[in-house]
């Protein structure tokens, strides 16, 4: 059977690059980009089809899923930790009530595989800090944090009681080059590259040694096809497996970006918001059940990253 395969949210900064990826594996025509505005980067409507989506409304939802009857289903539209401090009603809305209106019309046209990104913002201040495991207290005190908590629970009840193949991952926060971050905690790590080419200084809004899990764009694509293509009896796990990536601080970022830019400066903001969020969060995670259950396996590191995304955006800033 041939795959059709709707990205929901395919505007933001895991979705433009989902999109090119699958592109390349599944053929340009198979995959149905959506979101709730026409897309602006090079490789969105031009190259391929596309429909304006709104994961609330879901006559409109049901529609696309009519016109298209897709067999795959990567639900990426969603309010992040920042911006859902500042929108919280509207980021548990969104959240909440998009997954389960895809969960439900997913179930209606037998669609046999469904993608969904939790995050490391499931944990909270009571979650261990270190090494984090995958079954641990949590206790998440953001809206973007308890609307993934609570997102693992529904994905593995639909799993459970309408033999759903649902699949998740707990991203770390995510450093890339082709789009722009979302409005999340971690945006400063890709951020700091914009800055230091244009400007050779970047002031961070987070303090010199918050250390949070960080992954390579490249690296959390392959995560996600890998997971996606494993046979359904290796997925283990229904809530959402942890992804660990690198523990970075953004002293040690800046002191990889100095060795291509000697001169680039880092100052630091204090008292800023999302500050307590970073505190809550863990500061490395142990994802040996992704390593255990479909053969999960790092490729960037530190240098890696910082070399391939300076080189990068040299050519676009």
């Amino acid at each position: 059977m041939s795959e059709k395969i709707l990205v929901i949210g395919a505007n933001g900064q895991i979705g433009t690059e989902l999109v090119a990826a699958l592109r390349g594996v599944y053929g340009t025509d198979a995959i149905i980009a959506s979101d709730i505005k026409e897309p602006t980067y090079p490789s969105g409507k031009s190259i391929g089809p596309f429909e304006i989506v709104n994961v609330l409304d879901d006559e409109n939802l049901r529609n696309v899923f009519t016109k298209h009857q897709p067999t795959q289903v990567y639900l990426l539209a969603a309010i992040l930790s920042a911006i859902g401090e500042q929108k919280p009603k509207l980021a548990w809305d969104l959240n909440m009530t998009g997954l389960l209106h895809v969960l439900d019309l997913a179930v209606e046209f037998k669609v046999t595989k469904v993608f969904w990104p939790s995050s490391i913002a499931v944990f909270g201040p009571h979650s261990p800090q270190f090494n984090t495991p995958q079954y641990c207290v949590m206790d998440p005190n953001t809206v973007y944090g308890f609307s993934k908590l609570a997102g693992e629970r529904w994905c593995e009840y639909y799993f459970t009681k309408y033999g759903l193949d649902v699949r998740s991952l707990r991203y770390p926060g995510l450093i890339g080059w082709r789009a722009n971050p979302g409005g999340g905690t971690t945006d400063y790590a890709v951020q700091i590259f914009h800055e230091a080419l244009k400007n050779g200084k970047f002031e961070c809004f987070l303090s010199a040694n918050s250390a949070l899990p960080m992954m390579y764009m490249d690296d959390a694509i392959r995560a996600t096809l890998s997971l996606m293509d494993a046979p359904a009896d290796k997925i283990k796990i229904r809530s959402s497996y942890n992804l660990a990536g690198l523990s970075i601080t953004p002293a040690t970022l800046a002191t990889e970006i100095k060795k291509h830019l000697p001169a680039f400066y880092i100052s630091y903001t204090e008292q800023d918001p999302r500050q307590a969020i970073a505190d809550s969060w863990p500061k490395s995670i142990d994802d040996s059940a992704a390593q255990n259950d479909w053969a999960w396996k790092l490729q960037y590191d530190l240098p890696k990253i910082v070399e391939d995304m300076l080189t990068n955006l040299k050519g676009i800033i």
